[in-house]
């Protein structure tokens, strides 16, 4: 930035110099809650959180219908309480190949695909992801107002994953889920719009009459 805005002069040199630090300033709340996030991500690896994970997932996940929906709940679990969604792609990934052995190809990709929807859902909404940080910080937005904000989008398709994944573990077939979660969401999505019409009909009405 120094080579592209002093030689144009754009900026004075004291006025850069002066925006450095500010936004030095600016990017050590951040670095601290990385650092914290860093820290968490490391006491979960010495307490064999993935290990832990697996053991629980492996023996309690026989039903083959229920893997995705299982997979996708864990996934999500993970991706919020450590903050990393590849991290829980790592654990979970090789969890589910292990579960099908090769067998049931088809269940074993949906299996896959709900782990890395939950561990993205999960990593999205997590107060401790660098992503999430970092938006805040480059935002300059208070951190947990950002996490709040995404809440609410994500468990409304967090919900019509939970009904998609159970439907594919019925049907053992990704294209007839992904249309039925669609319409699913559509559906939903109008809904919640219908509501909030109503409610602002209300409102409306209530400022008039006030």
């Amino acid at each position: 930035m120094l080579f592209l805005y002093l030689p144009r002069k754009v900026i004075q040199f004291k006025e850069f110099m002066d925006s450095l630090v500010e936004g030095f300033k600016l990017m050590i709340p951040a670095v601290m809650v990385l650092i914290l996030a860093w820290t968490l991500k490391g006491v979960g690896d010495a307490l064999c959180l993935g290990d832990f994970v697996s053991s629980v997932v492996g023996g309690n996940a026989s039903a083959s219908f229920l893997v995705p929906v299982i997979m996708f709940a864990v996934g999500l679990f993970l991706g919020f309480s450590t903050g990393t969604s590849w991290g829980t792609f790592a654990i979970l990934i090789p969890i589910v190949t292990a579960l099908f052995d090769g067998q049931n190809l088809e269940m074993m990709i949906i299996s896959v695909s709900a782990v890395l929807a939950g561990a993205v859902c999960g990593d999205h909404v997590s107060p401790i992801s660098d992503t999430t940080i970092m938006s805040s910080a480059g935002a300059q937005s208070n951190h947990m107002n950002h996490v709040s904000t995404q809440l609410q989008y994500v468990l409304v398709v967090a919900t019509v994953c939970v009904v998609g994944y159970i439907i594919s573990g019925i049907t053992k077939n990704w294209l007839i889920s992904l249309l039925i979660s669609l319409a699913f969401l559509i559906i939903t999505l109008e809904v919640i719009r219908v509501l909030n019409v109503k409610k602002d009909s209300r409102t409306g009405a209530a400022k008039c009459l006030k």
